[in-house]
């Protein structure tokens, strides 16, 4: 999933406007994999997968691979909406410089966020209609 970030901001026009001002590095850690994500004027230039041995970031995400895949199901389950929902249960760390993240954070909660587009499906995601009414 981490993979698709890059395409999914970068196609996202409103939410690359919104990022406009944001140029940094950022960490999101699965399980035991690392993967530096660089981000400039709002767009995803770069995702490299570690192992790094003196990565440079200013902030990093950490979680198991379960709350990640949970955290990017379509309609994720309660307390797996947010990243603070996560933190605040501790399943979720936040590290680092936390001054880009939180003075952008609507901006990067978007796109950590941005793997749940990749498996919404419209029609899962509509309100179903009852047989016989309109």
């Amino acid at each position: 999933m981490i993979d698709k970030i890059a395409g999914l901001v970068n196609s996202d026009a409103r939410l690359v406007h919104r990022g406009r001002f944001v140029d940094t590095t950022f960490m999101v850690v699965i399980d035991d994999t690392h993967t530096l994500l660089r981000v400039k004027e709002g767009r995803v230039t770069e995702v490299v997968r570690g192992p790094f041995i003196t990565p440079n970031y200013s902030f990093c995400l950490r979680a198991s691979r379960s709350v990640w895949e949970k955290f990017w199901e379509p309609l994720p389950p309660r307390g797996y909406t947010d990243i603070f929902a996560l933190v605040k249960q501790r399943l979720m760390h936040v590290e680092g410089d936390l001054h880009p993240f939180m003075a952008n954070l609507l901006y990067f909660k978007d796109v950590i966020a941005a793997p749940r587009r990749a498996f919404a499906a419209p029609e899962r995601l509509r309100p179903r209609r009852r047989e016989g009414k309109s």
